[in-house]
């Protein structure tokens, strides 16, 4: 079968067409043939940055984590699938997990779902790594009706996976953008659109909230942008953010009595760990989508698997509005 292969990591580290061996299915997995794999930031640090990542598969490497396509092949034990089902799913691209960047990708039944029906290939290839990372986070935020939620950066992967999802749970929902196009998105989705360039935490806070906080405050940029989660929840509130490789002082999150949770969604993919919740999640995001409250977003752009570098560059240039994906 055809695969973009890496053969080095670096900066500079480009992509191959090869021809390597097809899989073999295996128990407990099926043999998935691809139709699209889309980029998510995890993908382009992985290339970039290699061993430097716990993550990062062995070379040569075949990456790309979300896909979508059709079964071929089902394993032993498997009963929740047949030859002909569209399913989509994050099953590979890391550690010792084959990729979506390639014409067969060997996956774990228990990191995939029926691909929800009102979706083609690209929009469904789309969902799974940032689907399951907004709906774990919210859920574990406890969110809830009535609440007031606060998105960081809406118009992201996450972030508008995250938009429409409190929306769906009868959430009250604003979010953070930066430009025209971003806030124009988020609006659209049904947030009400905070522009964090010219609006400062305490503004917004009292404008949206009377001062009190947001119940729920979902950080999709993270990093520094944490203690702006921290001033702008209410007391007793809820963080959930998927960025948290920060050094910060706690001492906001201690007076307000605040609960973070840290969502790293790769972890059942990396240590084998409860991967039926996974399927869980992709099951409940089907039945979203297929209600009509949920819809993702791709970037105006489309690329061929032998264009895997371009798509990367495009994500990596900031410029994208929605997910990247690659048509296999």
């Amino acid at each position: 079968m055809k695969a973009m292969v890496l053969n080095q990591y670096g900066e500079e580290a480009a992509f191959t067409l090869t021809e390597v061996v097809k899989p073999q299915v295996t128990a407990g997995h099926v043999l998935v043939q691809v139709a699209a794999s889309s980029v998510n930031t995890v993908d382009t640090m992985i290339r970039t940055m290699g061993d430097a990542l716990p993550l990062s598969p062995a070379l040569p490497a075949v990456l790309g984590m979300d896909f979508a396509g059709t079964v071929v092949e089902v394993g032993e034990g498997v009963t929740d699938f047949a030859v002909g089902d569209e399913v989509y799913g994050c099953a590979g691209g890391l550690a010792d997990l084959p990729g979506a960047l390639a014409e067969f990708m060997l996956a774990d039944a228990r990191l995939i779902a029926r691909k929800p029906s009102n979706l083609s290939m690209r929009e469904a290839a789309a969902l799974p790594l940032v689907g399951i990372t907004a709906y774990e986070g919210l859920q574990r935020a406890g969110i809830g009706a009535g609440q007031q939620v606060l998105v960081h950066g809406g118009s992201g992967g996450v972030g508008h996976v995250a938009v429409q999802l409190a929306k769906h749970f009868g959430a009250r929902v604003y979010s953070t953008g930066g430009g025209d196009a971003q806030l124009e998105l988020i609006s659209r989705l049904g947030a009400v659109p905070i522009n964090y360039k010219t609006e400062q935490v305490a503004d917004y806070v009292t404008t949206h909230t009377e001062g009190r906080g947001f119940d729920v405050v979902f950080d999709s940029v993270g990093g520094a942008n944490m203690a702006n989660s921290f001033e702008a929840a209410a007391l007793n509130g809820h963080v959930a953010s998927t960025v948290a490789m920060v050094d910060l002082d706690l001492s906001v999150a201690h007076f307000k009595g605040l609960s973070l949770h840290v969502v790293f969604m790769l972890i059942p993919m990396l240590h084998n760990h409860k991967r039926e919740d996974h399927q869980q999640i992709l099951n409940a995001l089907t039945t979203i989508v297929e209600a009509g409250a949920l819809v993702p977003v791709l970037d105006e752009l489309g690329f061929e698997l032998s264009q895997a570098g371009l798509a990367h560059a495009r994500l990596q240039s900031g410029q994208a509005m929605g997910k990247v994906v690659i048509d296999v």
